[in-house]
């Protein structure tokens, strides 16, 4: 898979029918939209494949039967990513060829994202040690930065480095969004460190949801996630750094939601919190990415 790869091919890829359609319609409806639009053609082909895998297996983790099913499921997608880094395609995993060669994606990061979302789909991860949780983070998210900023065209230290940081960001900014929504499937991802720092004893996510003390874990929490933020603040500020567009949209985004987040506070009942169309628009202004020839569609 160390063949050149030119902008005719992933066109032909992307240009083969309903997987890549659908890749792009699934986007279109996600809080990355707007961030991919602002990227040239080939690499924003390439997110929208990397985004349906990622989804794809996602609605694994996250989907009906039990965990022996889906855990089965995910081992059926590592034998498919495994083949297709050997040269041999199958229909859900073709789309992905060429972005792989164009751009030098690594097989380990695909795998990584399977293993994050076995994580999910064996047990229902509650109140985990910080430990785990940050290897949670790497797996999810971070896996997902370090191939997306090769797509970017970031050098290889600091991408690696942003991916890092923004990834852990954006992962935990995710996770104090949707307390309530994971709860629901019987999931808390607030590390028991935390937890127990805020003298809450309980692990059952309705428990610590209704803690008096859960607004002091969630603070403490959305603090080291402010540190993750400053550090890839700075490395997207370096002088000169290529392919940082992009992410510099992502973190203003999710920043944006943490803010607000702290702002709202935790006790119930919680609004939620997620970016307008608008505020999105405002944001590609004030950061100075609306460049020549890019529209913002109305979706």
């Amino acid at each position: 898979m160390k063949l050149p790869v030119t902008v005719t091919e992933i066109t032909r890829v992307d240009a083969r029918g309903a997987l890549t359609a659908e890749a792009e319609a699934v986007v279109a409806r996600s809080s990355f939209y707007a961030a991919m639009r602002i990227l040239p053609p080939v690499q924003r082909k390439a997110m929208f494949e990397i985004y349906r895998f990622c989804r794809a297996v996602d609605d694994v983790a996250d989907g009906r039967g039990t965990p022996r099913d889906r855990l089965e499921q995910l081992e059926s997608w590592r034998s498919d990513i495994n083949a297709l880094f050997e040269g041999r395609l199958s229909r859900r995993t073709e789309p992905l060829s060429a972005p792989i060669r164009a751009f030098g994606l690594l097989r380990e990061d695909f795998l990584s994202i399977i293993d994050g979302m076995e994580m999910d789909a064996a047990a229902d991860i509650r109140a985990p040690e910080f430990a785990m949780l940050d290897l949670y983070c790497d797996r999810v998210a971070c896996a997902v930065g370090r191939l997306s900023v090769r797509v970017f065209g970031m050098p290889q230290e600091q991408g690696i480095a942003l991916a890092f940081h923004l990834g852990r960001a954006l992962q935990v900014t995710n996770i104090l969004r949707d307390l309530d929504e994971d709860a629901g499937k019987r999931r808390l991802y607030l590390p028991r460190e935390i937890l127990r720092a805020a003298a809450i004893g309980e692990t059952e996510p309705e428990a610590v949801l209704s803690h008096p003390a859960l607004g002091i874990a969630c603070s403490s929490l959305a603090d080291h996630t402010r540190e993750h933020f400053a550090a890839a603040q700075r490395i997207m500020a370096r002088q000169g750094l290529p392919g940082t567009r992009t992410p510099r949209l992502m973190a203003s985004v999710y920043q944006n939601v943490l803010e607000r987040l702290l702002a709202r506070g935790w006790a119930p009942p919680r609004r939620p919190i997620g970016i307008g169309r608008t505020k999105l628009l405002w944001m590609l202004l004030v950061d100075g990415l609306i460049a020549g020839g890019l529209r913002y569609e109305r979706r």
